[in-house]
């Protein structure tokens, strides 16, 4: 492979292409990292003392018979077994058992798929840069195509049969980018070493993707320090990589390490991608994540954190790449957090939460905005909304899925936005069917396990930014049980009462961070409110008093997520109640008796 090299990282193979990746089965046996993942799957092999090895015969693998091995394979691209050994001297040892050295074969092609698999293309001035599908079927598609084929021609010719099914799984890479170095506008020192690391242009994935991260749960908490956590990290830009994300309106510069890239390149389900102009602009904030070593433990008590930088007017945060934080919520998370509290700073009130906007059969219309903390229903519920009213419904518009903001415009009307294009759900959560109805573009995280997770596109950037005015806010409350004194869905009548409610933020926690049972944060939203509580309070005194004196029907619904044996029921009865509330409203607007 010209131009080419590689590393493997634990369960990870990262191809860095500066030009053309091998284009026949005899180049790619060659290869040096063919002949690393062989090493590895035999040394996987002697650990376990496989009957595999018997391809060998007497003798333990070694550098000269594996050699030799490479060199059979390459031959039986293209001729059959029977003709190998007359021109592979020594390669008759492999032939003595045919259904074990096809058996070998099956086994090595799926210990190089079971590597989540990368590959980089940096490949600026030439003119594929202006073509990235040519750059991608030059990479990532040869690749795949001549992997899947090698393998069959050399079983084929190992057994002298044809299989009567072929599956075309993902032989070659699973994700692969186009990246180029790029200087930002606005950064100097100590943000001048960003201008080294490689920025993604374009991404390509074949969903569905099932990734196993290290971790499948997040704990502690976002800490907001005092010193710049960048002047004490020291970044090998070809080590990372540089997602720059349009979070709502915001441009924000996602770095992530290597180790953690199944959990970077996830972002392109999320965030949406920033354009070249975009990258012309000043970013109003950097993340770091997955620093490796300990340069971030003594800055806080939990290092994941960030720094304002009020001089450069820029957010700037990192996380540790040990294991214990290879979860995609520490990577989101964070993003939001920034995304939070800029969006406090410009006088907008943040808010944790699924903002909609719903059109009916008969044309009237309602935004809805359920705000609760992880595990409160919201997803849930709008989900089972969307079912449940598919004949009644024209249109169910998604703004935002977790994050987003509001806004005061002139004539004090209230406005929401959103953030992010994707959403980040737990599989347990969704209705039944939802998850496989949207598996060809989706990301599976942690499927066997406890809180298993889809990343998957929902909306439009168009949709997140345009801005739609509210009509009703509620606060999701997960863990009350439903009777004459608690109804589905209750209006509060004073700004005292729903700043109570809001303020308390208590949910029954599913098990998504560490944290168990009722718990209680400030405003549904520990990222960000908190940690500028002066500021947020100032805020939310002035937004929910222009949430009652123009009219939005501010409450909370009881979705009753976090009650045993009510996970499914709970949210489908409280969206029959939310859809009944806006059609009765649509009546009395229009002024049908």
């Amino acid at each position: 492979m010209n131009g080419t090299d590689y590393k493997i990282l634990e369960n990870k193979i990262i191809i860095r292409s500066r030009g053309r990746i091998c284009e026949t089965a005899e180049e790619l046996i060659s290869s040096e990292l063919f002949r690393e993942v062989l090493r590895l799957a035999v040394k996987n092999l002697l650990e376990r003392e496989s009957m595999l090895l018997g391809i060998f015969g007497k003798e333990w693998p070694n550098d000269k018979n594996l050699e030799l091995l490479c060199r059979t394979l390459a031959f039986l691209c293209k001729m059959p077994g029977n003709l190998v050994p007359k021109v592979v001297e020594g390669s008759e040892t492999f032939f003595e058992d045919i259904q074990l050295f096809d058996g070998f074969v099956e086994y090595l092609y799926n210990f190089w798929r079971s590597f989540d698999r990368f590959v980089v293309c940096t490949t600026e001035g030439t003119e594929l840069d202006k073509r990235p599908y040519r750059t991608f079927n030059d990479t990532i598609e040869t690749l795949a195509h001549l992997s899947r084929a090698t393998y069959r021609d050399v079983r084929e010719n190992i057994t002298g049969r044809h299989p009567n099914i072929y599956r075309q799984v993902r032989a070659g890479a699973e994700i692969a980018a186009i990246a180029f170095p790029k200087t930002f506008t606005g950064l100097k020192a100590p943000y001048s070493n960003l201008n080294r690391m490689f920025v993604i242009r374009q991404i390509l994935l074949y969903p569905p993707l099932v990734l196993n991260p290290p971790m499948n749960k997040r704990t502690g908490k976002f800490i907001r320090i005092d010193q710049n956590p960048l002047q004490h990290i020291r970044i090998n830009e070809k080590e990372w990589m540089c997602y720059p994300a349009k979070v709502g309106e915001l441009l924000m510069l996602i770095c992530f390490h290597e180790k953690f890239y199944e959990l970077g390149f996830s972002l392109c389900n999320l965030f949406e991608l920033a354009t070249e102009n975009d990258l012309q602009r000043k970013p109003d904030a950097v993340y770091a994540f997955g620093v490796p070593g300990d340069a971030l433990d003594n800055l806080a008590e939990f290092p994941t954190v960030f720094y304002d930088d009020s001089e450069n007017d820029l957010l700037v945060a990192a996380a540790p790449g040990r294991n214990e934080f290879g979860y995609f919520g520490y990577l989101k998370k964070m993003v939001l957090t920034l995304h939070n509290i800029k969006m406090m700073k410009r006088g907008r009130l943040p808010f944790h939460g699924a903002l909609v906007k719903v059109i009916l059969q008969g044309g009237e219309e309602a935004t809805i905005l359920l705000i609760g903390d992880t595990g409160a229903g919201k997803s849930e519920t709008l989900e089972a909304f969307r079912l449940l009213g598919e004949e009644h419904i024209r249109e169910l518009i998604i703004i935002a899925d977790d994050m987003g903001s509001l806004e005061i415009v002139d004539n004090n009307e209230i406005i929401g936005y959103g953030t992010e294009t994707g959403a980040f759900l737990r599989l347990d959560d969704l209705q039944p069917g939802y998850a496989f109805g949207q598996i060809d573009r989706s990301i599976f995280m942690s499927p066997s396990q406890t809180n298993a997770r889809i990343v998957l596109p929902v909306t439009t950037y168009e949709e997140v930014i345009r801005g739609y005015r509210i009509d009703y806010i509620l606060y999701a409350n997960n863990y009350e049980e439903v009777d004459e004194d608690h109804p589905l869905i209750e209006q509060f009548d004073t700004v005292e009462s729903a700043l109570h409610v809001f303020r308390e933020g208590a949910v029954m926690s599913k098990g998504t961070t560490t944290t168990k049972g009722l718990v209680h944060s400030y405003f549904a939203n520990i990222f960000g409110p908190p940690q500028y509580r002066a500021l947020h309070e100032e805020l939310a005194l002035r937004y929910f008093t222009a949430f009652m004196s123009s009219g939005i029907f501010v409450g909370q619904i009881r979705t009753r997520l976090g009650i045993a044996g009510m996970e499914g029921n709970g949210p489908e009865m409280a969206a029959k109640e939310l859809l009944q509330l806006i059609a009765d409203k649509a009546i009395d607007n229009s002024g049908v008796c």
